[in-house]
């Protein structure tokens, strides 16, 4: 089972020891949030030169706080200087009271703005000539130096639009709050079908929620429900979270103990996850002990056939 990890610490030095131990555990990838030390492809670039086969990606990079084509020179600087394979370019364009309430930016067209953001991307990625005449991007620009390695590109995409932009454009999808349901009826079919009509490979599809073995799965939800609940009130979330049958994002969360955990985990492949995205949170008053113990298990997992 490809797992990876919530990637991210306070300093330059723990970000280096979290990514060359994930590394020697097995797992697949750490994914970091785009508030890591201010910016997570900074973060990102160091590790990647501290480590040799473990993929790093952003889990996401918001879109609205830079132009397409800054990104896409800045992920080519992030491939270089990790000198090897690995980097992952999550994207997304955040939420309406983050963008408008935050940065003062319209929030009207986030469909249509993501778009547009991703064909401008994509293709300064590919080294390939930019031609975009869109409503937000009108973009002309000659092929850049490509990446010294391929730099797939995955969006945070939930609503059908985005689905269908994952399939048809980028590379698959990273997701947050989905659980199986939402996966099964909702995402997986979208990107899939998106992806066949335009002639691509299979996407990839990274299903990103909270885990905690813990016995009593009562408290577990208590204690996710303080880490976790706010998400709810996010529209994108709580659309997501009502597709698959739930009302709040504690009920999201993967709790219970070691087979429980391990059983969740292994539905989210079979309704169509390539890879799953675990974050760690503590349950409990020992959380030393709480992650300790989910740890163990995940560790377990990476290495089962």
């Amino acid at each position: 089972m490809r797992i990876g990890l919530g990637g991210g610490a306070a300093t330059i030095e723990r970000i280096i020891e979290q990514a060359q131990e994930a590394e020697a555990a097995g797992f697949s990838t750490l994914w970091y949030p785009s508030a890591v030390l201010g910016d997570p492809l900074v973060p990102i670039a160091i590790a990647g030169r501290a480590t040799s086969s473990i993929e790093l990606g952003t889990a996401v990079v918001q879109t609205y706080t830079a132009h397409p084509l800054l990104t896409a020179a800045r992920a080519t600087s992030v491939a270089a200087a990790m000198s090897r394979p690995g980097f992952v370019l999550g994207i997304g364009p955040s939420h309406d009271r983050v963008v408008e309430g935050m940065y003062g930016l319209s929030y009207a067209h986030v469909g249509r703005h993501t778009e547009e953001y991703a064909r401008v991307l994509v293709a300064a990625l590919h080294g390939e000539d930019v031609h975009v005449d869109g409503s937000d991007f009108r973009v002309h620009a000659g092929a850049p130096a490509p990446p010294p390695f391929p730099v797939p590109v995955l969006l945070g995409a939930l609503a059908p639009r985005m689905l269908r932009v994952a399939g048809e454009v980028a590379d698959g999808t990273v997701t947050w709050m989905a659980n199986r349901t939402a996966l099964e009826e909702h995402i997986v079919p979208r990107v899939r079908a998106a992806a066949a009509a335009a002639t691509r490979s299979a996407p990839r599809i990274v299903v990103g929620l909270p885990v905690a073995v813990h016995d009593d799965v009562r408290e577990a939800r208590d204690d996710a429900a303080r880490q976790y609940g706010f998400y709810g009130e996010l529209p994108n979330y709580g659309r997501i979270l009502r597709l698959g049958g739930l009302e709040h994002a504690a009920d999201a969360c993967i709790v219970g103990d070691e087979d429980s955990v391990a059983a969740q985990l292994r539905a989210l492949v079979d309704g169509g996850a390539t890879d799953v995205w675990v974050a760690i949170f503590p349950v409990g008053a020992d959380r030393k002990a709480s992650r300790a113990r989910t740890r163990a298990l995940l560790e377990e997992l990476v290495h089962e056939d």
